[in-house]
């Protein structure tokens, strides 16, 4: 899930800023197309098993990804954070969560809650190819984000993220002419 902006960004035309290579979807806001349907029906059956039940940490999961898959960011975070009060060590609702934070224009709060995911799986590539997308666009932080998008190549070189990874480094590197792995982006720190 936590994926689909690097999805949507890597298939469409990129703007060029003065310092990096800004996704539009990342700037316009949600790309409306591919919001699905909002099944309210679903969601008040979650929220009556999530109020019965404080321990129920799959009724929050389940409403959290409803609301995040609708692009309902700001109503996917409570139910995140709440699951996350009952089991602290699910890495993919952690790093979902940090999604939901850089989309209701929160980056650093973003960057702290993968960090917490990777202080949970340090292996886990979805959470750094986020944390590079976060410090790329979020911080216009480049170093930070080659160093992410590199670690997902190192430790998950066939996966669909180390793809995107690479990806990645290849459009920053031809923007800024430079070759980016293992070497820093010029005009950065």
């Amino acid at each position: 899930v936590s994926i689909m902006a690097w999805i949507i960004w890597s298939a469409r035309p990129v703007q060029v800023s003065p310092s990096v290579v800004v996704p539009s979807t990342l700037t316009s806001g949600q790309d409306t197309a591919a919001v699905p349907v909002f099944d309210e029906n679903r969601a008040a059956d979650l929220r009556i098993l999530a109020e019965n039940n404080s321990k129920d940490v799959e009724s929050r999961v389940a409403l959290g990804k409803l609301y995040f898959d609708a692009h309902r960011f700001d109503q996917a975070i409570p139910w995140y954070e709440q699951a996350l009060a009952v089991a602290p060590n699910d890495v993919d609702v952690s790093t979902d969560l940090g999604v939901s934070y850089y989309y209701m224009q929160q980056p650093g709060r973003a960057v702290a809650q993968f960090e917490r995911s990777l202080e949970v799986d340090p292996m886990h590539a979805k959470t750094y190819l986020n944390l590079g997308i976060v410090r790329a666009f979020g911080l216009q932080d480049l170093n930070g984000a080659l160093t992410a998008w590199e670690r997902v190549i190192e430790i998950a070189p066939d996966s669909v993220e180390a793809i995107a990874a690479q990806d990645a480094l290849d459009r920053i590197g031809s923007v800024h002419g430079s070759k980016t792995n293992g070497a820093t982006v010029s005009g950065q720190s």
